[in-house]
């Protein structure tokens, strides 16, 4: 695909640029950031022996992936460990696998901050980590330094440097003949990879303008119980609270973010916008905002205007679209228009909600059994530094360039020094029970 020419105020250079694929990347040979897979090849297949796969993290979406796993076939598959922070959640997995897929999962349970690292002292070949995602950089550095094959959910990170500690580790993955599979599942969506096939083609001529949409009510909330310590209280609400979230900006609109990347083949260069909490008043729902709209700006100069909101009673939608100089594509519906608003091309994939996350781990599975080696570690890291890129514009009220971004050395929490719910969380409240919010044109993002 052309894009259109960068404009003479894009401060951000070609050789930056390069020079981050240079540095950061890991599918120099073999992929660039989007939708195909790097591929790389072990000594041994797994052919149709057992694969043994350990749960850390055993809430809803990790069962799910647990089960979805068990789902693929081939050969055997197999649970032989599950780890989470809170011993219900582990036995609320088992029951739900065991409902699911009868004997094929065992009773092996740990249970606390660091059962992370008893499950990994097994001989699991792979490990799902579906944990909040402030504990992503950490689990996922620890998985690959044991030996293990991964998937995990996205995103992969809440700040810069656990980006830059997730791409290292996918480095030593790809030296160690390690898989790396990340829950961004739209790239196993044949209606997606045939969409965005055709938009690099030039269905569309070039691309000028993107739009992208997660627009919904919102999530749970869990009240806070008296026996509670105030980390333990945060564990259980992990979606309000930065350092185990990022926001929803990072944690559920990232699935918008991460297509559009896909389709620019790369990331935005600067970010600018606005957000905050409309309906989301009170400690019960910690300091996340209830909406960001953001403004990013492509290498070549293309704008992508990303919206996301928690707030019921509004219009809803769940999409992207990238508009051209030849016509206009409706990315999630996989239907692409002339200019005059003419249906030239539709995808013949009806796939349903949800297929995406089962397919990733047919295809994930498949590939080892072949001996294959997929690494999406660079694209969901990519993504991951958008959608953060993202928060730091909307919650500072100012322009953010994607190197002053990348390059933070603002973390959110210190997730290695956490041993026990005793411990200090690394966000207190104030005497009246409230968090720390940010305001933009006053909070200092980096």
């Amino acid at each position: 695909m052309t894009h259109a020419k960068k404009p003479n105020t894009d401060t951000h250079s070609n050789g930056s640029r390069r020079n981050f694929i240079k540095d950061g990347s890991l599918l120099i040979a073999g992929g660039t950031i989007g939708g195909g897979l790097n591929v790389g090849r072990v000594a041994h297949a797994y052919g149709s022996d057992l694969i043994k796969v350990g749960l850390i993290g055993c809430g809803g979406r990790g069962t799910g992936a647990a089960v979805q796993a068990l789902n693929t076939s081939g050969g055997g598959v197999r649970v032989t460990a599950l780890a989470d922070v809170f011993a219900n959640n582990v036995q609320t997995a088992y029951r739900s696998i065991k409902s699911e897929h009868g004997d094929k999962v065992d009773d092996k349970r740990f249970v606390g901050l660091d059962a992370y690292q008893e499950l990994l002292a097994t001989d699991v070949d792979l490990v799902i980590l579906a944990t909040p995602p402030g504990f992503r950089p950490l689990h996922f550095e620890k998985a690959v330094e044991a030996g293990k094959h991964v998937f995990m959910e996205k995103p992969v990170a809440v700040d810069a440097p656990g980006v830059r500690r997730v791409l290292a580790a996918g480095k030593l993955a790809q030296s160690k003949g390690l898989a790396v599979q990340v829950g961004l599942q739209r790239h196993h969506e044949l209606r997606y990879q045939e969409c965005i096939a055709k938009l690099h083609e030039g269905a569309i001529g070039d691309p000028i303008f993107a739009r992208a949409y997660w627009n919904a009510a919102g999530v749970w909330t869990r009240p806070r119980r008296k026996e509670q310590t105030e980390l333990e209280y945060q564990l259980t609400n992990w979606y309000y609270f930065n350092w185990l979230c990022g926001d929803h900006i990072n944690e559920q609109h990232i699935h918008n973010i991460d297509v559009i990347n896909w389709v620019m083949r790369g990331h935005p260069v600067e970010a600018q916008g606005q957000g905050g909490r409309e309906v989301r008043k009170g400690s019960n729902t910690g300091q996340i905002f209830d909406h960001h709209m953001i403004e990013f700006t492509y290498d070549s100069g293309v704008k992508m205007l990303s919206q996301c909101r928690h707030i019921p009673g509004c219009w809803s939608d769940v999409a992207e679209h990238v508009h051209g100089t030849g016509g206009y594509c409706d990315v999630s519906a996989a239907k692409i228009f002339d200019r005059k608003s003419n249906l030239v091309w539709e995808s013949e994939a009806k796939e349903v909600n949800g297929k995406g996350w089962q397919q990733e781990h047919h295809d994930l599975f498949a590939a080892l059994r072949d001996g294959q080696l997929p690494n999406e570690t660079e694209y969901a890291a990519v993504s991951t530094m958008t959608a953060i890129m993202g928060r730091m514009a909307s919650y500072s009220g100012k322009v953010v360039k994607w190197d002053d971004a990348f390059n933070s050395k603002v973390s959110l929490a210190n997730v290695d020094a956490m041993h026990s719910l005793t411990d200090i969380a690394p966000l207190l409240p104030s005497e009246k029970s409230e968090y720390e919010v940010a305001i933009p044109g006053k909070t200092k993002v980096i």
